[in-house]
């Protein structure tokens, strides 16, 4: 029982620091702290990327809406109701005669 107290009690004092052999040790705690150094700014870099994908997803929400909103209301002034009241003004009526179709029937020379 008194050597695992003994062993605890150096862990704490810090012997294996500053034994004979403590290279390997301190080998390996910069191994872990490089380790530690290299996943938290890794962590840092993803949730920075999550952020800018969630703001670049909501600017791309309300580009649609302001399309839709600028297609519906397109929509509308293409009405023949929105035209004529636009050009009543300008004493523009509709005309009485429907459109006529022309037909081009072209001869291929050989």
């Amino acid at each position: 029982m008194s050597k695992i107290k003994d062993n605890i009690y150096n862990i704490i004092k810090g012997k294996f620091l500053i034994s004979d052999d403590s290279l390997s040790n301190w080998r390996f705690i910069l191994f872990v702290v490089s380790l530690m150094l290299i996943m938290i700014a890794s962590a840092h870099k993803s949730d920075k990327k999550v952020m800018e994908i969630a703001k670049l997803n909501k600017e791309v929400q309300e580009f649609r809406s302001q399309f839709l909103d600028l297609r519906s209301i397109s929509m509308k002034m293409k009405l023949e109701s929105a035209v004529r009241k636009k050009v009543a003004g300008m004493d523009l009526k509709p005309s009485e005669n429907p459109p006529q179709v022309i037909k081009v029937v072209s001869k291929k020379a050989n």
